[in-house]
């Protein structure tokens, strides 16, 4: 049974349901601060994994995962030791449906395995970014199948995941956490738990706000990239830099916050989340034109930039029908390996459609792994002088650092750069092109 004694003495056992890009550096922490840590997953080729000190994520590195297990961090498939926990958190996919609709299967289907294994005074957590409402409309309801009741025999909570995948400056530890309970003794909990491992927790009224604050945050950073995103289209038309334009915007020391364009959102929560509010809104038959519209705009990046290269290939006095186009990057960020709603699936697919054939290269992902949506059968192929010339054109999808751009500017017929990843380069050579 969970208790504040048991937490702040760090007897507490800890289960994580889900070891992906949130679920796993948050087992880390907690297994670095010496608490019982159980990792669960669905994926035996994950816990097989980290049973031998290997990590599967690129920013976590072996060395982490092995002192995870010499902190006795136990991985398992084993649903069965979820008895064993005293605070059950849960960190699993909330993807939309082909129709924009919430899927919620990866949190009720956790939610009935931790039901199956409930024992009273045990904490349970969600972390899955979510529409406001889920932990008390889903998660409760289920939990009180067994016969015990929330609040008062077992306790729950939303505290939502804050991951920045390869970010330097912030990371689980540095970020703070906010927190949501059922009830005031379930927040005091959470609140206890999570003030173990992170710098700050901030506590909130409810879970539906916990659940708000982060539909907030990914909201906001929509917005602005669809503001960004429209920008650059029309200061394109007319002849502006719109890289250009953000830097000497950014001098202003008040009133302005960069955001950056690019060929598309990626990544599991800012394309996503929105559209969890815009469909929770219908309920309360409100309208939300401006968060749809900036998902309509960010949603169409993709086909922008096939159409700027579509454009470019015909001042050449080619068709994209039978060129032979490279990718640079597939993750939907730099220097990093996820590849989760990543705009590049799309302008692959795009561009088949159109009669193009599409390498790509890629040094952080050999090869593409099937999808929700997407079956690509590619591996990552090298970068060279000679394959450079041999491209119609090259596509700069994502800036990975380890990219030479001087020598794909120097090599490749025509290069569609939608990362500023060319910036100095592209006044002086009439190849390259802003997307």
């Amino acid at each position: 049974m969970i208790s504040l004694e048991r937490i702040r003495n760090h007897e507490a056992t800890v289960g994580i349901i889900g070891l992906g890009y949130v679920g796993l550096p948050l087992a880390a922490e907690f297994a670095a601060k010496h608490f019982p840590t159980i990792g669960f997953d669905i994926d035996p080729s994950k816990v097989d994994n980290l049973l031998a000190g290997r990590s599967y994520i690129r920013h976590i590195g072996d060395k982490r995962i092995i002192e995870m297990r010499e902190n006795g961090f136990l991985p398992t498939t084993d649903y069965t030791l979820l008895n064993e926990c005293d605070a059950i958190l849960m960190c699993v996919p909330t993807p939309l449906n082909r129709n924009r609709e919430p899927d919620l299967s990866y949190v009720i289907s956790s939610t009935r395995s931790v039901r199956e294994h409930l024992c009273p005074g045990q904490l349970v957590v969600l972390e899955s970014t979510t529409y406001p409402g889920t932990t008390d409309e889903v998660l409760k309801p289920i939990l009180e199948e067994t016969g015990l009741v929330v609040g008062r025999d077992v306790y729950l909570a939303f505290s939502p995941e804050r991951e920045d995948p390869n970010n330097k400056q912030y990371n689980t530890a540095t970020i703070p956490k906010v927190v949501g309970g059922y009830s005031a003794t379930c927040l005091e909990l959470a609140c206890a738990l999570y003030d173990q491992i992170v710098v700050r927790t901030v506590p909130v009224s409810s879970t539906a706000t916990a659940e708000a604050v982060k539909i907030l945050e990914n909201t906001y950073r929509s917005i602005n990239i669809a503001l960004v995103n429209e920008l650059k289209q029309i200061f394109t038309e007319m002849g502006i830099d719109v890289w250009e334009v953000i830097e000497a915007a950014s001098t202003k020391p008040f009133g302005y916050t960069p955001f950056y364009p690019g060929p598309g959102l990626g990544g599991h929560c800012i394309p996503i989340d929105p559209f969890y509010l815009t469909w929770k809104a219908r309920e309360y038959d409100t309208p939300t034109k401006f968060i749809e519209l900036a998902g309509e705009i960010n949603t169409a990046m993709p086909a922008y930039v096939v159409g700027r290269l579509v454009e470019a290939l015909n001042h050449s006095q080619k068709s994209l029908s039978g060129s032979h186009i490279l990718l640079l990057g597939v993750s939907y960020k730099k220097d990093i390996d996820d590849m989760r709603e990543s705009p590049a699936l799309k302008i692959i697919e795009l561009l088949e459609h159109w009669g193009a054939e599409v390498d790509y290269h890629d040094p952080f992902i050999p090869t593409l792994p099937p999808t929700r949506q997407y079956r690509f059968d590619k591996a990552s192929v090298a970068l060279t002088p000679e394959k450079l010339r041999a491209y119609s054109a090259v596509l700069i999808a994502t800036d990975h650092s380890e990219v030479d751009y001087r020598m794909v500017v120097d090599h490749a017929p025509l290069v569609i750069d939608t990362r500023n990843a060319t910036r100095g380069l592209r006044t002086t050579r009439p190849n390259v092109v802003s997307a």
